[in-house]
């Protein structure tokens, strides 16, 4: 099957996510993270929405191959932002393996992700069997605190 592109409207939309995430309006869920583009050189920003397991915190590749995660690939020094606060952090790519159990709890614990996730045609609902089928395919990082 071949990988879906993003819609057209995901660009725009992801400015006006960042901007109300950068001014604070959105406390919770999405963060921006910033990542060094791959061909660039230059900061490239993006929102996701981290999620926690075991005090560790993760987020998952929406789309395979996404920039943002090649970038990540390439460089895997990051910074997360929420308002006013920066973190620094260090992107480690998991194993399709070690990535399984974590795409089972992901409709659990980002469940605006699923719809996401269902209108790119990866999954067809919140099914953890569907998600944990998406290891290998969609990219799960876990952040580590530099």
């Amino acid at each position: 099957m071949a990988d879906p592109k993003p819609p057209w409207w995901l660009k725009p939309m992801n400015k006006v996510l960042m901007a109300a995430t950068r001014l604070g309006l959105i406390k919770d869920g999405p963060m921006v993270l910033t990542v060094v583009g791959r061909k660039s050189g230059q900061p490239r920003s993006t929102p996701i929405t981290p999620f926690e397991v075991d005090g560790h915190r993760y987020v998952v590749g929406g789309f395979p191959g996404a920039d943002w995660v090649r970038n990540a690939q390439a460089n895997p020094d990051a910074v997360l932002v929420r308002g006013k606060v920066r973190q620094p952090v260090r992107m480690v790519e998991l194993s399709a393996e070690q990535a399984r159990p974590l795409l089972r709890q992901f409709p659990v614990l980002v469940p605006t992700g699923v719809g996401f996730m269902k209108n790119a045609g990866l999954v067809t609902g919140p099914n953890p069997d569907e998600f944990e089928a998406l290891a290998g395919r969609c990219s799960v990082f876990r952040f580590d605190n530099v």
